[in-house]
């Protein structure tokens, strides 16, 4: 999906272009959306997201507020970039997107009743379900949940650039202590100025952002963990788990919902807050803690998330068991779908003939 290039390369070989859409069906309609607000109604999509107000979108029964937009909606080269990738994807012969019908039912719909949109797949979800060596290694962090009550521990964990400056990681260690719920967290330190990557790293002593003696604390009362990096689909399959506080990146969230496991939505950066509102307000399958969060990864400065937010959104997250109950059964629905006679197994069935069709 990011890789519109490759698209000409394929004509130029009179190969037809078959697009795998890693992120939502919803997001995938979004996108397409924007497009033809440019192309066909001349909208200004710039100021549109620098406004305060609601978009009417086909693929969400609720209006989208602008301040979701993905970052980049809000400069004329992010939207450009954005109107690049949208029109080579009107031109391809199909696109497989990482979802199923039973979860993004609406979305999908959207997508397959628009004629001018190519043939969509929902194939999903796609999920290394095996995990890595490093998953079936770390055995200190599953001992630990093994050791803690069913449903009772909430998971924080953001992803390979999910990382915050000291004064928010104090704002999360006040709230999971006042929360009285058990934790498991995962700490990530924010790369240097120096490294050429963005991508986070561990701590060697998290203490040094850490309030003092929280450590000692949590250690004390063997009801929270900090660790660096997290074996996220190990930890979100033990059963010791009620709750992620996630950043909301599409694999999360599908990893999430195998499990049964609910969300707190904290999105960062991408489209990630779309796929917050989606999973809150959409569908119910999580609650927010700042759904308008948004991270410049080029700029340590960002907006605070106050202790208080964080703690209410935990709350309302591990005692929530209504919501705990619908996740589960659309974990469910995710392990069925895949399987023989499942609406993402049959999918891959015709996206299959679609391949033999065009050989």
């Amino acid at each position: 999906m990011l890789c519109p290039g490759m698209i000409d390369v394929a004509n130029g070989f009179n190969v037809p272009t078959y697009v795998f859409f890693t992120s939502s069906a919803a997001y995938l309609g979004f996108e397409l959306y924007i497009q033809t607000l440019c192309d066909d109604q001349n909208q200004d999509v710039v100021g549109l997201t620098n406004s305060d107000g609601v978009v009417e979108v086909p693929g969400f029964v609720n209006p989208v507020p602008t301040k979701v937009f993905p970052s980049g909606y809000d400069t004329k080269e992010g939207v450009d970039y954005v109107l690049l990738i949208s029109r080579k994807l009107r031109g391809v012969k199909a696109i497989m997107v990482n979802s199923f019908l039973e979860f993004e039912t609406h979305a999908i719909e959207s997508l397959t009743s628009d004629k001018r949109v190519p043939m969509v797949y929902p194939v999903g979800p796609v999920l290394n379900s095996v995990g890595d060596d490093n998953e079936n290694t770390d055995s200190d962090v599953i001992k630990w949940l093994d050791s803690q009550p069913r449903s009772s521990v909430v998971f924080l964990c953001f992803g390979s650039l999910g990382c915050f400056d000291e004064v928010q990681v104090k704002e999360i260690a006040y709230a999971l202590e006042r929360s009285g719920h058990r934790f498991l967290w995962s700490l990530r330190q924010p790369p240097s100025p120096e490294q050429a990557s963005r991508h986070s790293g561990d701590y060697e002593d998290p203490g040094v952002v850490l309030p003092e003696g929280f450590l000692e604390r949590i250690g004390e009362s063997g009801k929270g963990k900090v660790i660096g990096w997290a074996p996220q689909m190990a930890v979100l399959a033990h059963s010791a788990v009620g709750g992620f506080v996630t950043h909301c990146g599409w694999n999360s969230v599908l990893e999430s919902m195998w499990f049964g496991v609910p969300m707190a939505a904290w999105p960062i950066y991408a489209e990630q807050q779309m796929n917050a509102f989606e999973m809150v307000v959409e569908l119910g399958l999580g609650v927010d803690i700042k759904l308008d969060y948004k991270k410049d990864l080029f700029n340590p400065k960002n907006d605070i998330v106050t202790a208080e937010e964080i703690e209410s959104g935990v709350r309302r997250l591990m005692d929530n068991d209504e919501m705990r109950e619908k996740m589960k059964e659309m974990g469910k629905m995710s392990r069925v779908t895949v399987r023989e006679g499942g609406s993402s197994y049959a999918s891959v069935g015709s996206l299959i003939q679609d391949f033999i069709g065009n050989a």
